[in-house]
């Protein structure tokens, strides 16, 4: 697959990958490479690694504890404390090995370290492929609210190697589909139709075409001003329900993509009823997203603490809460108010 030019970096495909991440660390003559994994990573996808990483420079890995729960700024303190005990500098670069949580965090503690130091993007989970790796976007969560701190800062590069996927569940794969699927939904509607079809599909493929929709969309709005907020379909609603299943006692958490399918079918019923997208298509989006994810049943008494979850969405203005809505498949209204009625009518259809 041919290499992809972001904002100010190449995304790279399998062995190319390596070959120019070894020329980017012999040009820029770094003092020290920090490899940033968590256990599961570090066990599954280090060894498939480090053969392939070219260097006389001192490797040194940080190893953090895996989940959405650890992405927060006790966890960068640790990081960032880690690398002064190991001598990091100004020319260190940082490497981060793994899914959403390490790209973010990683990202968003090179980029404060010293006031910035390299890093590279290595996703190993399909959906930190698709989304996480590209766009620029680092950060944390804050307590259970998602993506509260962060900043805009572009890798040096980003490698994408389909090999690591080999390391993950099948229900990591199904949570990276679910953005596979809104780059169907807003952008183009031919990959909703192959996932919805599913006749001889190839990861490589749908990944290489989600990396090209979400780079198209970002170096036209680098910092989600207008076109951007696109990406943000089914992600209102479906941050509100992962943060209050993550910090509910009771219940299992959902993973990101599990939470963002479920916004996609409220998002969707929202849609029909204040913008008119045709509901045929609203039945489409709910039946591919119950053909992949398990069901999960929002309990009315649940609804109130969703909603005020909603209240904190980083992409609020004065208080009020900004949905991306659709006229039809790859059309769009961003910043659109939703009555909380038809926010808790959007749930009941997705129950029923």
């Amino acid at each position: 697959m041919k290499s992809i030019k972001a904002v100010s970096y190449p995304v790279h495909f399998q062995e190319k990958g390596y070959e120019e991440l070894s020329n980017l660390i012999s040009n820029k003559n770094y003092s020290t490479l920090f490899i940033l994994a968590d256990e599961n990573t570090f066990e599954c996808c280090y060894p498939k690694f480090i053969p392939n990483l070219k260097t006389d420079i001192r490797i040194e890995v940080i190893e953090i504890e895996s989940g959405e729960i650890n992405k927060n700024l006790e966890t960068c303190a640790g990081v960032w404390n880690a690398i002064t005990e190991l001598g990091g500098d100004r020319k260190s670069l940082v490497i981060t090995l793994g899914g959403g949580v390490i790209t973010d965090l990683g990202g968003f503690v090179a980029s404060c370290y010293k006031r910035g130091i390299d890093f590279v993007n290595i996703p190993t989970t399909l959906l930190s492929m698709v989304d996480a790796s590209v766009g620029g976007k680092t950060g944390v969560d804050l307590g259970v609210l998602k993506n509260q701190i962060g900043l805009f800062a572009n890798p040096e590069m980003v490698i994408v190697d389909t090999n690591y996927l080999e390391t993950v569940t099948e229900r990591e794969i199904k949570s990276g589909t679910a953005e596979i699927i809104k780059y169907g939904i807003t952008y183009d509607s031919k990959l909703f139709y192959e996932i919805k079809n599913n006749k001889g599909l190839d990861i490589k493929d749908l990944i290489f075409r989600s990396i090209e929709i979400k780079n198209e969309v970002v170096l036209q709005d680098p910092k989600e001003q207008n076109l951007r907020k696109i990406l943000n379909f089914g992600h209102t609603l479906g941050h509100a329900i992962e943060s209050f299943y993550l910090e509910s006692e009771d219940k299992e958490n959902l993973t990101h993509g599990e939470a963002i399918a479920i916004g996609m079918v409220c998002e969707s019923y929202i849609s029909e009823k204040l913008l008119g997208f045709p509901t045929e298509k609203v039945l489409e989006v709910k039946d591919v997203v119950l053909s992949i994810y398990d069901k999960i049943d929002l309990l009315k008494e649940d609804f109130s603490a969703i909603l005020e979850l909603l209240k904190h969405d980083k992409k609020n203005v004065n208080g009020q809460v900004n949905f991306v809505l659709l006229n039809d498949f790859e059309d769009y209204k961003i910043d659109c108010k939703v009555p909380v009625d038809l926010i808790i009518e959007s749930m009941e259809f997705y129950n029923n």
